[in-house]
């Protein structure tokens, strides 16, 4: 697999994730559940929005340049639950996924091996971006886990719903073997 091909794969990937966060956010209706913690050592969705986009700016500032964990990065102050709004939440998520998308647009075929440092430990790109894609991954996944607890019987599945494998894979056994990315469809929503 070449360069290229990877970048449009994780793209894909990173999109969607980041559609899960944001359809998991669309269906919490009342606000102050953003923020909503199970006790006080738990984080809420907004805190762990909070801690991506800290993350994400630090990782992918100078993704090429500089190493992944900025000195301006506070790390720890991403955890305090201090965010007020759902248009500040809305507002760091979609800065941290920018930075995300940008960086991964500087990196081609020319600079595809360089190396890319985290904490002073030598990382190859494809290292550091799928050790940021299992980061991501998992924090969204708490995000979504959060939003199934707070919607509760409200909750509308963002996969495959219990006791729809059957039709879900008679859908897809219906169509001749294609090349196309997993995510394709589940990012729109189909």
């Amino acid at each position: 697999m070449n360069a290229t091909t990877y970048l449009e794969g994780i793209k894909k990937q990173f999109l969607y994730y980041k559609s899960l966060g944001e359809k998991t956010i669309d269906q919490i209706v009342d606000y102050d559940r953003l923020f909503w913690q199970y006790n006080k050592d738990c984080n809420s969705i907004s805190t762990i929005v909070k801690h991506l986009w800290g993350n994400m700016k630090s990782r992918w500032t100078d993704f090429l340049t500089s190493d992944g964990e900025k000195e301006w990065r506070a790390r720890d102050a991403e955890f305090e639950n201090d965010i007020k709004t759902k248009e500040e939440l809305l507002a760091k998520w979609n800065e941290g996924w920018q930075c995300l998308f940008e960086a991964l647009d500087s990196v081609n075929e020319t600079n595809f091996d360089q190396p890319i440092y985290i904490r002073n430990i030598e990382h190859s790109i494809t290292e550091a971006i799928n050790r940021q894609l299992a980061h991501y991954s998992y924090h969204v996944g708490q995000i979504v886990f959060l939003g199934k607890m707070i919607c509760d019987e409200d909750w509308q599945s963002l996969s495959i719903a219990k006791g729809a494998s059957k039709s879900f894979n008679e859908k897809r056994f219906a169509q001749p073997k294609h090349k196309a990315h997993y995510t394709d469809k589940l990012i729109k929503g189909k």
